[in-house]
């Protein structure tokens, strides 16, 4: 029987750091491809276990390497491994000790494998963030329009925001044919949109932000979104339940796709009068 090996990672965006617990051994490499290639090729799919903080972009290159060779992996949030840290009264703070703890963390939770990242959701969803970005840029220069009273300032902020204008309407182009082109997420899409007050916007945050949607249960989802309400109760303390945490763009989305609904469909309008 193969014991499992949980080799803890501390990610930066210029180096590695590896805790490797059946060796004791620490290594640092850098974050690039082939050094990862190269330390990812001496793991061994069926022991080792490699567990990471969740650190956005700066983990791709591990993770894909990690899923073209077989190795199981799983992130986890920062702040709840942090509050485990702190728990083990260690003080100290280095990359190495963050490496150590992090293989300490699987070997006390032993979280389950993470899927295979996929490059066609990662590409969606770094799309879907552009979107985002340029949007909120153009909504800053609106306000500053309004605001100007001066006629050379007013007319270079009308042409700029123009051409965010054209720049947004090319990039949601772009976005639809990437849609398009997969056929689940094609089916997807037009299903969400089918739902009342869901626009296509707020399809492409849900497809793009939450890929665990209809592989989890809906409990497990409404706790990733951030929309279910947790008890705060202790002794003669009662205080109301309240939601926390999550994902703040999809809950956002989810949002204005309940704001459109129960203005455009009595169904929700009468659900929501009665809340």
């Amino acid at each position: 029987m193969i014991v499992q090996n949980y080799v803890g990672c501390d990610i930066s965006k210029q180096w590695l750091d590896f805790f490797d617990e059946a060796s004791g051994h620490y290594k640092r490499i850098d974050n690039q491809a082939d050094a990862i290639a190269a330390y990812v090729a001496g793991l061994h799919p069926g022991r080792d276990f490699v567990v990471m903080e969740a650190t956005g972009v700066h983990d791709r290159l591990l993770r894909h390497a990690l899923a073209k060779a077989g190795v199981p992996f799983s992130r986890h949030n920062p702040a709840h491994t942090h509050h485990y840290a702190k728990s083990t009264r260690r003080r100290a703070k280095t990359d190495r000790l963050d490496a150590r703890m992090l293989s300490d963390y699987g070997r006390r939770y032993q979280p389950e494998a993470e899927p295979a990242p996929c490059e066609e959701a990662e590409r969606l969803q770094s799309l879907a963030r552009h979107r985002d970005h340029l949007v909120e840029m153009r909504a800053t220069l609106k306000k500053h329009l309004a605001e100007a009273f001066d006629a050379i300032v007013i007319a270079d902020l009308e042409e700029t925001i123009a051409d965010f204008d054209t720049r947004i309407k090319a990039l949601e182009s772009r976005i639809a044919n990437v849609i398009g082109q997969a056929e689940d997420t094609a089916r997807d899409h037009a299903l969400m949109v089918s739902v009342p007050g869901v626009s296509k916007v707020g399809a492409l945050s849900l497809l793009a932000h939450l890929p665990e949607l209809g592989q989890r249960s809906p409990k497990a989802i409404a706790a990733l979104v951030g929309l279910a309400p947790f008890d705060n109760k202790s002794g003669k303390l009662n205080r109301r339940s309240q939601i926390q945490g999550g994902r703040s763009r999809v809950r956002r989305a989810l949002y204005m796709a309940a704001l459109s609904a129960i203005r455009t469909c009595d169904r929700f309008k009468a659900f929501y009068t009665n809340l």
